[in-house]
């Protein structure tokens, strides 16, 4: 678990990993220009802003985070060899955080100076997002295994991941903090049965792994073979 965790945060950070970060500050940037300098308005609706920054944000790397590795087979010969497809998702959910959250974290500084937030608010700001960027990250997992393969996966993401993040974003900004956790506990918790069930449906061989003897009659990519039979691999089989 631990090497998959490694392998998907070293492909994250060698990756696009600053675009997320990049439009958030952009978001957060624009904000000023289109309502004007007024330094109580932009306090008062700036934690409101940097969410809304931070959803959109969590959108751009759903189409790598799933399916890459459906497409070269790396999923199958995971499930082949025993790894449960919660624990997968799981790997997949904590790697993405790993790669987006502290980033964000520490954007929101820079971020909370432009939109003229004090002291005490980037504080709670701060605390809000350590508390919800969990779920975010859970929820673009989900929904990068609900729509790995299908066409425009991107733009449909987005419909789905925006509204299941509605409830997180009002207790984030209302400063509701047990209700956010509430929340964020829940979409965490939940998120990898849901990707296991949607890769399930989408690879029919992880979802009859249990019918198939490693020894398979399935073609694998290139790109499979390379990751088994790498120590990543090898160690992550040890561990699971």
């Amino acid at each position: 678990m631990r090497a998959l965790i490694a392998r998907d945060v070293r492909r994250g950070l060698t990756g696009a990993a600053w675009l997320p970060i990049a439009f958030f500050l952009l978001v957060a940037t624009l904000i000023p220009f289109a309502i004007g300098p007024d330094a109580r308005l932009l306090a008062r609706i700036g934690a409101g802003v940097l969410w809304i920054a931070a959803l959109t944000a969590a959108l751009l790397p759903i189409e790598r985070l799933i399916e890459p590795d459906r497409a070269d087979g790396v999923l199958d010969q995971l499930a082949l060899h025993g790894l449960a497809e919660e624990s997968i998702a799981f790997a997949k959910i904590a790697a993405h955080w790993l790669t987006f959250a502290p980033l964000l974290l520490i954007a929101a500084i820079p971020a909370s100076a432009l939109l003229a937030i004090d002291g005490p608010s980037l504080a709670r700001v701060e605390l809000a997002l350590a508390v919800g960027t969990p779920a975010l990250a859970a929820l673009a997992v989900a929904v990068a295994a609900v729509t790995a393969g299908l066409p425009r996966a991107g733009s449909l993401a987005g419909l789905l991941l925006l509204p299941l993040a509605v409830p997180l974003l009002i207790f984030a900004v209302a400063d509701a903090l047990l209700l956010e956790m509430a929340v964020s506990l829940l979409l965490t918790a939940g998120a990898p049965f849901v990707a296991k069930i949607a890769v399930g449906r989408s690879s029919p061989l992880v979802s009859s792994r249990t019918a198939i003897s490693p020894i398979s009659t399935l073609p694998p990519s290139p790109a499979s073979i390379c990751f088994m039979s790498s120590p990543i691999a090898s160690a992550d089989m040890r561990t699971a």
